[in-house]
């Protein structure tokens, strides 16, 4: 009986030293081996290293791809008003367009004033109060601005002076005092080409573009 209790013992001595070598090698199998042709992982050996700074564009470099004229025109304006951006007054434009439309559509003069010279005020104002006596209103909205790019560039003593070609799609109604359609649909927007002039005193502390010209392209 003895004897046949310390037989037991061996084999499960045993056995538990076979399943161990087993089981490990079992593991070792299931990980790939690395040879000397493997690359190893990129994360584990390449240390993390930000990226190279990209050199950022000059103000100089901003006038280049302009026509030679419009880019004479700019330089001579950035020379007088050091603060004159190219890509910040087309942002500006562009907002400015859609705000002095909104406001004509809607007949607000105090906008108008603030953003165009007398002259382009005065025939704003005109419009609106025709459309006031015809009893219209309109119902206008701007869909997209396509296109804007500098047509001209000048500084005429200190005023500065930058021609912007827009493209738009608009969508036109004109309603009669009763608010019935006369003319016009929202659901068929129409191409508009407007070419405007803003333009700017170089010696004023106010740094506000004004709409100076308005013309269609």
């Amino acid at each position: 009986m003895t004897e046949i209790v310390i037989l037991a013992m061996i084999a499960a001595f045993l056995g538990l030293r076979l399943y161990s070598v087993l089981g490990r090698r079992a593991e070792h199998e299931e990980e790939p081996s690395m040879t000397r042709f493997d690359n190893p992982p990129t994360d584990e050996v390449k240390p993390l290293t930000p990226a190279p700074a990209q050199p950022q564009p000059t103000q100089a470099n901003a006038f280049i791809g302009f026509p030679p004229q419009v880019e004479q025109g700019l330089r001579a304006i950035s020379s007088a008003d050091r603060s004159f951006d190219v890509i910040s007054f087309m942002e500006g434009a562009r907002s400015a367009y859609g705000m002095i439309l909104e406001s004509y559509w809607e007949g607000d003069r105090e906008s108008l004033k603030e953003l165009c010279d007398d002259d382009v005020y005065a025939g704003f104002d005109a419009a609106i109060t025709a459309r006031d006596e015809a009893g219209e209103t309109l119902d206008n909205k701007l869909i997209r601005i396509e296109e804007s790019k500098i047509d001209m560039a000048e500084l005429d003593g200190r005023i500065a002076r930058v021609t912007v070609r827009f493209v738009s799609d608009i969508a036109a109604v004109t309603r009669d005092k009763d608010g019935e359609v006369i003319a016009g649909s929202l659901d068929d927007a129409i191409e508009s080409r407007d070419i405007w002039t803003f333009s700017h005193d170089t010696g004023s502390d106010n740094p506000a573009w004004l709409l100076d010209e308005t013309d269609e392209g």
